[in-house]
């Protein structure tokens, strides 16, 4: 489409779409928001491609910035070309109630989410809307942890090839992501000191993490080294790309371990830690959250600690009730 707007600006762009008529409808539309904009000083109409856009070149900082790619490529069939002043409830109800359908409430409340992010934006940060539609959410039951015993873990090493047992032994050890683990490179870490470092743009937090390395993933390490000249992780002199293979999934079939993804191995490392009375702020610092919301779920594991001030009730009661019957007996 073209046009000229009453200033004597060209407007070129898409239309969106192979139809003439429906093309003819969105070059008629753009053009009077044009002249009602420049000569009664209306605000102008953005589209939902322009909100999505300008939220795509703003976020590109995200670690979620490819997937929020792939939502906003499934919600263009709901809202291509809408005006965003046209983004009702009762249009993100279908479109909440399609994707639910289609996977599941939580999927769908991923994309409901993305939505309201875009819209607060237009409406906060960019002053395009007056007002936003109130975005209402699946409810979701929360999740149990997912961990695996130490007995677990060792049917689970015995049926995993050499290559994976390191890895796994290793996630075990430090509670890296799996990304961090698969692209984890010799020039971040430091043997002497027994350390390593995540860098802010490899952390989903996008802050730098430091990583103490224990004696076993010393251990891991140093079986790795000659084998690659940058990257620790490999197969076949090659660098792994992706743990969630074949060998993996067959692994835990013959080590009767339902339910169980690789990430589950960061939760059963928090969950071990838990266990054995860390305190929460030091778990949150080991394991790179940005909140403390993300490490409460493991408080209920941490039972020497927990136990440790529930004596301090049974102090006071031992004092009161032996005062109790003294006086009783007096």
């Amino acid at each position: 489409m073209t046009f000229t707007t009453p200033a004597g600006e060209r407007i070129r762009c898409s239309a969106g779409t192979a139809d003439k008529t429906q093309a003819q409808e969105y070059h008629d539309q753009l053009k009077a928001e044009s002249w009602r904009t420049q000569r009664l000083g209306e605000k102008p109409k953005y589209s939902w491609d322009e909100a999505a856009c300008k939220f795509l070149l703003e976020t590109q900082y995200k670690a979620t910035h490819e997937r929020d790619k792939e939502k906003l490529r499934w919600l263009q069939q709901f809202l291509r070309n809408k005006p965003l002043h046209e983004i009702n409830r009762e249009l993100i109800d279908h479109i909440a109630q399609t994707k639910a359908n289609e996977t599941s409430p939580s999927t769908a409340n991923r994309h409901l989410a993305l939505i309201r992010a875009i819209l607060r934006k237009a409406c906060n940060d960019w002053e395009w809307l007056d007002k936003t539609p109130k975005i209402r959410l699946f409810p979701e039951p929360k999740r149990r942890v997912r961990w695996l015993t130490p007995e677990q873990v060792k049917k689970l090493l015995n049926e995993l090839p050499e290559h994976q047992q390191d890895m796994m032994i290793f996630a075990l050890s430090t509670g890296l992501r799996q990304s961090n683990v698969i692209n984890l490179e010799w020039n971040q870490l430091d043997l002497d000191r027994k350390a390593a470092w995540i860098h802010p743009d490899q952390a989903k937090a996008r802050k730098a993490i430091h990583v103490p390395l224990n004696s076993v993933a010393i251990t891991i390490l140093l079986r790795q080294v000659g084998k690659h000249q940058s990257r620790v992780f490999t197969f076949r002199g090659n660098p792994i790309a992706w743990v969630n293979t074949r060998a993996w999934k067959q692994a835990l079939k013959r080590a009767g371990i339902e339910n169980f993804r690789w990430h589950d191995l960061r939760h059963t490392w928090a969950s071990w830690l838990a266990q054995q009375g860390t305190p929460m702020n030091v778990l949150q610092e080991l394991g790179g959250w940005e909140s403390e919301e993300m490490v409460r779920r493991y408080a209920h594991l941490s039972k020497p600690q927990l136990m440790q001030h529930a004596e301090l009730v049974s102090d006071i009661l031992d004092d009161t009730i032996l005062s109790h019957q003294k006086e009783k007996r007096g």
